[in-house]
């Protein structure tokens, strides 16, 4: 078998990339949570009388709200399995990254399954965050900045 028909065999036989299908399909799923939770916040402003900063985190809570009620009715993992990254990409990722391993264990009981695994995936993030955060505000404070 020469090079060249080895590399027709191969474009043959490789399956073809779904990147394009894959691409559309986060950005309608991301768009759609997205304008979900534009319309959150604009329903709070409008019926509730909320200002701006009130209205995105009654916006942010009811979005991981959702996506945590979604993980344990076992929905969330068929939008994501369809939509990829779309459903990452947004904060709704976030909150299925608590609620999973915290469903997976909860045979194991309430304090060693449930409450044990809760932060495992989303414990790190929440901590470097934290203390990252709170050295860059003493690096400002010490030089004056803040």
């Amino acid at each position: 078998m020469t090079e060249r028909d080895y590399q027709r065999r191969v474009k043959a036989l490789m399956p073809r990339s779904r990147t394009g299908l894959m691409c559309l399909r986060a950005f309608a799923v991301g768009g759609g949570i997205c304008c979900l939770g534009e319309l959150i916040a604009q329903a709070g402003r409008l019926y509730l009388h909320l200002d701006r900063e009130q209205a995105g985190t009654v916006c942010s809570l009811t979005l991981i709200f959702l996506a945590g009620l979604l993980t344990a009715l076992g929905v969330f993992d068929r939008i994501a399995s369809f939509a990829g990254a779309g459903t990452v990409v947004p904060i709704t990722g976030f909150a299925n990254s608590i609620v999973s391993p915290a469903m997976e264990f909860r045979a194991e009981g309430l304090i060693t399954g449930t409450a044990a695994k809760l932060f495992q995936i989303a414990g790190p993030v929440l901590v470097y965050g934290i203390g990252s955060s709170v050295v860059y505000g003493l690096i400002l404070y010490l030089i004056g900045i803040y």
